[in-house]
């Protein structure tokens, strides 16, 4: 189903530039080449049924990713960022004997038991004379129900977890992206996000391919380069984390209009600071629409778009995707209420690789999947989120979400983005702690910002500690890494 996708954009515009980078651009006719040429790779180098896919955002990694798809392999992209010893485990979890990647990556591959073909290696030109001479491969004809990609949620712990998407779940959720999105063939990409990420993968990688458009991608985020090609290639949609658009705003040599020609800027992957969203359109004069989803659900779940937007809200549900909000005992709420988030409908992913239990636990028999995010959905169909289950604190008995107070920080004008942890409290079991980025060139200090949070909070949510930091520890997108925040406390 996937590499129908491709066929059909190679169909619609040959010529078009599907993806380029600094050292490589490919026409949709190219591209689709190219895939069929790393199919065969595939074919004769493993019989294994995955894949490994070890690159960065690029212009090889859609034509490893269908040529993978082509050969009716299951993709699974590889996180580079982490240790050997983490990415050993999931090699070994997904049962990978061959891995395409790059030289850059050499040493971390060779720490691996799967074979590593280096895609500087393959005599590309004589191998596309080849293909063409003997014609396309014919591709794979997997049921939709098949797993297309597998995709690892976690690598930092003991027993890493993959998500088995598959083409029917991948292809839903960009039909019903496109739509809310309001994106067409005409737009410019711009991919800055990790392809093994989701966020990344669906939207700068697949979607651009179901509507034959253009990306352009930057394997390694660079504010100034992001700047750089948004003016240079006038791009038109870009999807990035907050933390991203965070350090965009710091840039001080980006001018006022270096985003005019931003069609729409979709903020996912973590809670969007209303100073980030505040701060972008006043500088360069463009509203930041939110996007939620999870590697579960392929990914979205909500989105705003041009022409449907709601202060405070994620955004409207995709049309082919349902959402309950469920209370404690599992009982769905009407309208407005506040809850667990479920969701079902065919993006929602197959299960967890090889673990039929964890499954069982967040996805039941009728298909609905527990988020473990607290949220509400409005009478029209919109989202907002407002905490995650697992994030909850209870402080003296009363439950406290890290959001609230996380929003009320990030409200004050020197506050750029605040991430709030639960720690022991002797008297109430436990208290918030709030780690703060402060806003370029405004100075603020802890006392100030606990008076500020107790003119606006109830006494026991209001921070016992407050750290104030230039930087914090993030993943591959940008996103605040709380379970490493606690180690920063002395």
């Amino acid at each position: 189903m996937l590499v129908q996708a491709l066929l059909d954009a190679k169909r619609r515009f040959p010529g078009r530039c599907a993806v380029s980078d600094a050292s490589l651009a490919l026409s949709y006719r190219r591209l689709t080449q190219i895939a069929g040429v790393f199919c065969r790779v595939i074919q004769r180098s493993t019989e294994s049924e995955r894949v490994g896919l070890m690159l960065p955002a690029s212009s090889a990694f859609p034509a490893a990713l269908f040529g993978t798809l082509w050969a009716g392999r299951v993709a699974v992209p590889l996180n580079f960022l982490l240790s050997p010893v983490e990415l050993a485990r999931i090699v070994a979890d997904a049962g990978l004997d061959l891995i395409l990647t790059v030289r850059p990556f050499q040493e971390l591959v060779a720490s691996v038991p799967a074979r590593a073909v280096f895609l500087e290696d393959l005599p590309l030109k004589r191998m596309l004379v080849r293909s063409m001479i003997l014609g396309s491969p014919k591709p794979a004809s997997p049921p939709p129900d098949a797993t297309a990609v597998l995709l690892y949620t976690s690598g930092t712990s003991a027993e890493p977890k993959g998500v088995e998407l598959t083409h029917r779940n991948l292809q839903s959720n960009c039909a019903g992206a496109i739509e809310t999105l309001e994106v067409d063939p005409r737009q410019t990409f711009l991919n800055i996000l990790p392809p093994f990420h989701v966020f990344g993968l669906t939207g700068n990688v697949l979607i651009p391919v179901f509507l034959g458009a253009s990306v352009t991608a930057i394997p390694r985020f660079n504010p100034l380069a992001v700047t750089g090609a948004v003016m240079e290639k006038k791009i038109s949609v870009l999807m990035a984390i907050p933390s991203m658009y965070a350090a965009i705003l710091r840039l001080k040599s980006a001018p006022e209009d270096a985003f005019r020609s931003i069609y729409i800027a979709v903020s996912g992957g973590e809670a969007l600071p209303d100073s980030v969203r505040d701060g972008f359109q006043k500088r360069f004069g463009v509203l930041l629409r939110q996007g939620y989803g999870l590697t579960e659900t392929s990914p979205v779940v909500a989105a705003s778009s041009p022409s449907h937007y709601r202060e405070g809200m994620v955004g409207r549900v995709l049309r082919n995707v349902e959402v309950r909000i469920v209370d404690t005992g599992g009982n769905a709420l009407a309208a407005g209420g506040e809850g667990v988030i479920h969701v079902r409908g065919p993006s929602v992913m197959k299960g967890y690789f090889h673990k039929p239990e964890e499954t069982r636990r967040v996805l039941d028999s009728n298909g609905w999947f527990d988020t473990g995010d607290i949220g509400r959905v409005d009478a029209d169909g919109f989202l907002a989120i407002t905490g995650r289950a697992k994030e909850m604190l209870i402080i003296g008995g009363e439950n406290v979400f890290p959001r609230e107070i996380e929003a009320v920080l990030e409200s004050h004008e020197g506050v750029l983005q605040a991430a709030v942890i639960g720690i022991s409290d002797s008297l109430r079991g436990e208290a918030a702690a709030a780690f703060v980025i402060p806003q370029k060139g405004i100075s603020v200090s802890e006392e100030e910002l606990c008076n500020f949070a107790r003119r606006k909070l109830a006494s026991f949510k209001v921070p016992r500690r407050i750290e104030i930091r230039e930087d914090l520890p993030t993943g591959p997108t940008g996103k605040i890494l709380k379970r490493k925040l606690r180690d920063l406390l002395s």
